[in-house]
This record gives structure tokens, sequence and C-alpha cells, in this order.
């Protein structure tokens, strides 16, 4: 099993790049499914790690500014545009980067925010998220008063550019699809000489403070015809599809749920599991997840509990830094 706790000298408290590496220099954790392996390298090790006529898929979404002051105790969180024009909304209180889900608050209740703009809480999603409506236009309101989403293990505050990944190009998550984090240009060019392809979809990430066990929200996403028809293409010819971030998977497998693989889009509630399968993804890369996360399940679908708990002992052995602006894992077959 993997520890239930994680030591905090392995959180990643800043981007690497203010620990004097590039964003492209992180640790890489390498595991093979079939052959029970662990290996250990730099992330910029990763095209010569794959091989030509694989297929990566990004996300393409942008990382919002989702975090607005209500008070110096009080901020919410922008989560999720829903379908009825509300917004999943999520109340913490504290201070600074230390806050904690403020349980609070009643239906009808109004908060005041910056620029005056009001936000009305409308019901309940989940014990922890409310469904609410702000009297602007939600995103340009971002846009000028949000600032990025932090955690206390995150100890300064950082520009939204240090939360985008060089694939963002459409804005709409509320916190950074992190796997993609620490490609540069210059990898992608190593990975597309060498002959592996990079194919878009986009899933706009929720918040990720979720409680123990608890499942991912339901969220927007997007395979366009392309993607999907260089993922069958690849799987018909020998060649591996790797997601890059769980948010793929997600996207992907939920595109493949008909039996096989099309363009789709719309709102997935699927959650990737080992009893669910894999029907699209062979391989993924991923940050290092916190004990008790459901995203641990979804990477027991590709490596099995024995090798993922041995990929765990050893990250931490190894001194792997976990969060966003962490170390990476990528799990093959």
């Amino acid at each position: 099993m993997i520890a239930t706790e994680l030591r905090p000298e392995l959180e990643a408290h800043e981007p690497p790049e203010a620990r004097g590496i590039s964003r492209d220099d992180v640790a890489l954790m390498v595991s093979r499914s079939r052959g029970q392996s662990v290996s250990h390298h730099r992330f910029g090790d990763l095209p010569g790690l794959l091989m030509p006529g694989d297929l990566l898929v990004v996300n393409n979404s942008g990382t919002l500014p989702s975090a607005v002051p209500v008070s110096h105790e009080l901020v919410v969180h922008f989560s999720t545009a829903m379908p009825d024009g509300t917004w999943l909304v999520e109340l913490r209180f504290g201070n600074g980067a230390a806050t904690v889900p403020y349980r609070g608050g009643a239906a009808g209740d109004r908060l005041v925010l910056p620029g005056g703009a009001l936000l009305r809480l409308v019901s309940r999603f989940t014990g922890r998220l409310w469904r609410a409506t702000l009297s602007t236009a939600v995103v340009p309101y971002l846009l000028r008063h949000g600032r990025p989403i932090r955690y206390s293990y995150v100890r300064h505050a950082w520009p939204i550019e240090a939360y985008q990944t060089v694939f963002a190009t459409t804005p709409g998550s509320a916190e950074m699809p992190s796997a993609g984090r620490p490609f540069s240009p210059e990898v992608v060019t190593r990975l597309v000489s060498r002959g592996v392809t990079v194919a878009p979809i986009t899933l706009h990430t929720g918040v990720s403070s979720l409680e123990d066990n608890e499942d991912p929200y339901p969220e927007p996403y997007d395979v366009p015809p392309a993607t999907a028809r260089l993922v069958e293409l690849t799987r018909q010819h020998g060649g591996r599809v790797i997601a890059i971030g769980t948010t793929v998977v997600r996207a992907l497998e939920t595109a493949a749920l008909a039996g096989e693989m099309g363009p789709a889009s719309g709102w997935t509630t699927h959650v990737v599991t080992p009893e669910a399968g894999l029907h699209a993804v062979d391989g993924l890369l991923t940050g290092l997840h916190e004990p008790r996360s459901s995203h641990l399940r979804m990477l027991a679908a590709f490596a099995g509990e024995d090798l993922l708990s041995d990929c765990y002992d050893e990250a931490a052995e190894h001194g792997y830094r976990w969060h966003e602006f962490g170390d990476v894992h990528l799990l093959l077959p």
C-alpha cells in the first residue's frame, strides 16, 4: 500500500525555476508494467524513452486566475462553468495560502467581491462546492481580479504564467493540468524529430482539493476529430497512446465508452479505475499524487497496485517532489 502520509520535505514549494533548474529538468520516474521495473531519469530524457510512432495526447486548457478574495479571511475558488450558466465555487477560510474549506454559507447568500461584483450562492453541489452566479461575466472578471489558486505547501505567490503549460491555448481550468508543465519547446521539437506525434484534447480542470477518496467532479471536455483519428491510427499500427496527465486519460476514455474511439465533447462523469479498465490509452505521464487521492485508482489501472506501491516507495526514497511544481512519473506498458 502507498504510505498514508506525505513527508513535508517531499513537497514542491515553488516552481523548479526558482530552485535553479529549468522546467524540463525535473526528475522523471519510469515504470513498466510488463517487466515490473522502475528506473530514474531527468525529464529531458523523455524523447529517448519513447518510440517513433508513439502518440502523446496533451491537454491544451489554460489556467485561469481562479481565486478571488472576499475578505482577509475568506476566499472563493471558481471551479467549473456549468451548462446552465452557474459556476461551481468553493469557499475557503484562512490567512494567505493556508486555507481550509469553509463550511458556512446558505443558499441565497450574496458576497461582495472586489470591483463590486456580487456572488450569489444558489445551492450546494457537494458538501464543499456551491452552485453560484456572478453578476458579471466570470472569465473576464477573473482575468482582472483573480489570482492563481495555491495551497499551503506553496509558500509564496507566483504569477499566473508559472501555472501555464506550453500547450495552453484555451483558458478554462481552475488549476493547471500540471503533467504538461515540464514540457519545453526544445523537448517538443526533439519528440517530433524522433517521430513521436503530439495531439490535443481540451478538458477544463476544476479544483483539485478533493476530500480523501473523493471522486473527481463532472468536467467539460472536447476530443476533436483529428485527435480521435490519430488515436485510432496509432493503435491500429502498433504505436502507443500516451496521455499527458490524468485529465487526458479521463477525456479519451470517456470518448471510447461507446466501444470505439471517436470525436466527443460535453461533460464527463467517468472515473477511470482498474475495474473500469482502459480502452484508449496505453501509457500515462503524471505528477505524484497524495495518499488517498482518487487519482491513484486511475494509476492502478495502468500499473497495478503492487508496482504502483513500489514506485511511490522509490519516489520517496529518491527524494522526488510532489504537487504541481514537482517531479513526474511515466507509466508505460
